[in-house]
């Protein structure tokens, strides 16, 4: 569907090809992604209620973990919805302008939960490394700061994609083979060479990935160095929690370096790495930080026994 403009074709909506072309398959995705979105909402706001009623959970650490919670909802639910209608309908197709909001909020969710994977990291650096120092150097204000720059690389860096896919000409292909818009699939429908503008994508994303990932690889091999020369009594919990966030940061940068040292350009890849952070992500973080922390599962427990009392009194 285009229009034309100054003698030039513009492509007004975008087809989304999806996971499968199989009716019946799409039937079984649609309950299958629909149980799975369900449940990574309802867990991660399960998380930020926990955070917010217990007083016990007012610490750096649970704040900076309902602040990932937060982000993994959003993260969740900028495609997925759509995706789920998607299997139901036999024409996908999205418009330029919600195309170009999916790549945005793409980018922002995904940069903010690489910079906050980062801040957490730090706080347990300061938790474990310099534990008499914690609560002076991790206050309010400086969680807040580690938030709020999270938040606004992660802007900076979505609009920096943006800033230059929004003029590209798109003049005739306008198929995308994902069930959202993913900035290099629609950057190659441009009606221009993009070998470039592929380099430029590649850079900004791989420079903000290969940073995070180092400062956490650094700060991660300092932490567990110090837990080894402590006493084992003493560092169980940390070592409990330290596992939960390297687990994590693995489950999110582990993707992507597979993805950069395969040797094969595939869609199918692409699609299995993009399910992976839309669904699989944002579930994983919750049940891996509840599964392996005492406090938080006694702090829902309490929340479950207040709301069912409440519940039987009405």
């Amino acid at each position: 569907k285009a229009h034309i403009t100054f003698n030039k074709s513009v492509v007004t909506e975008f087809i989304l090809l999806g996971l499968s072309s199989s009716q019946e398959l799409q039937l079984v995705l649609f309950i299958v992604f629909s149980v799975f979105y369900g449940a990574a909402v309802l867990g991660n706001i399960l998380i930020i209620l926990t955070v917010i009623t217990d007083s016990r959970l007012h610490s750096p650490m649970y704040f900076l973990l309902s602040n990932l919670s937060f982000i993994d909802v959003c993260q969740a639910t900028f495609a997925t919805p759509k995706m789920i209608a998607d299997f139901l309908s036999e024409r996908k197709t999205i418009t330029f302008q919600g195309c170009m909001s999916q790549i945005f909020f793409l980018h922002v969710f995904g940069g903010s939960e690489m910079v906050l994977l980062v801040a957490m990291a730090y706080d347990r650096y300061i938790a474990i490394c310099r534990p008499l120092h914690y609560l002076a150097i991790m206050s309010r204000r400086v969680c807040t700061v580690l938030v709020g720059v999270s938040w606004a690389i992660g802007i900076l860096h979505s609009a920096s994609h943006l800033a230059f896919t929004v003029d590209l000409p798109f003049c005739g292909p306008n198929k995308v083979d994902n069930f959202f818009c993913d900035l290099p699939l629609v950057i190659k429908l441009a009606c221009l060479d993009t070998y470039v503008l592929e380099i430029l994508v590649l850079t900004n994303s791989g420079l903000l990935s290969l940073i995070c990932f180092l400062l956490l690889l650094i700060s991660y091999t300092v932490i567990l160095a110090t837990v080894h020369h402590q006493a084992s009594g003493g560092m169980s919990k940390a070592r409990s929690t330290l596992t939960a966030h390297i687990t994590v940061v693995i489950l999110f940068f582990g993707p992507c370096i597979f993805i950069y040292v395969w040797p094969f350009s595939s869609y199918s890849v692409d699609k299995v790495l993009a399910v992976f952070y839309t669904i699989f992500t944002p579930i994983l973080n919750p049940v891996i930080y509840t599964l392996r922390n005492k406090e938080v599962k006694a702090a829902m427990s309490k929340l479950k026994s207040r709301y069912l009392c409440v519940w039987k009194n009405s």
